[in-house]
């Protein structure tokens, strides 16, 4: 849980958190506005913070401590999660986890949008209705166009762009509908 909605649980003002904890208001507005990198804070700041959100320091520095790999590493895991799961159960379980939000909270966009691509491909494939939860992310699309790093290669050796175009042409609509090229989460290794 990200900082912000910790503050929002609890139902605090950053004016009192500030006050209580001794930590001046305009670092923790930078903090909480993402001026201020928490993981870059001193230990005191990171202490007292934690002591009057009553969370432990290990809690509060979580969702910023987390790294974030690589898209085509990404994307590689998912489609072995699928593989390894099953259709039924990887359904279950990114749904149950709700990781779909929780990539876009952290403005992973690529990601959150990839694994609802891949849940509303996996939903029609098997028939099965589209979860309501998403309605609203359906609707984003990312800025530009996401092509596998291999199809980037390939079209840079061709130096004519109909790699791209044809990678587009079969690309899976789920996907495609969120600008992300993608047409094989079956195959792998």
């Amino acid at each position: 849980m990200t900082i912000n909605e910790i503050i929002e649980n609890k139902h605090l003002s950053k004016y009192r958190i500030a006050k209580n904890s001794g930590i001046p208001y305009m670092t923790l507005n930078d903090i909480c506005n993402g001026k201020t990198r928490l993981e870059k804070c001193g230990a005191d700041t990171v202490y007292k913070l934690a002591k009057e959100l009553d969370v432990t320091m290990e809690e509060l520095l979580e969702p910023v401590m987390q790294p974030r790999p690589a898209f085509d590493l990404f994307k590689s895991n998912v489609c072995h999660k699928l593989k390894r799961l099953g259709d039924i159960d990887f359904l279950i379980d990114t749904i149950e986890k709700d990781e779909i939000t929780e990539y876009y909270k952290r403005s992973w966009y690529p990601e959150s949008l990839y694994l609802l691509a891949m849940v509303d491909y996996i939903c029609r494939v098997n028939n099965i209705p589209l979860c309501d939860a998403y309605s609203e992310l359906r609707k984003a699309k990312l800025k530009d166009i996401v092509y596998p790093s291999s199809i980037i290669v390939a079209d840079a050796v061709s130096k004519n762009g109909d790699v791209k175009k044809k990678a587009i042409e079969e690309s899976i609509p789920e996907f495609m509908r969120f600008n992300i090229v993608e047409s094989d989460v079956r195959n792998v290794n």
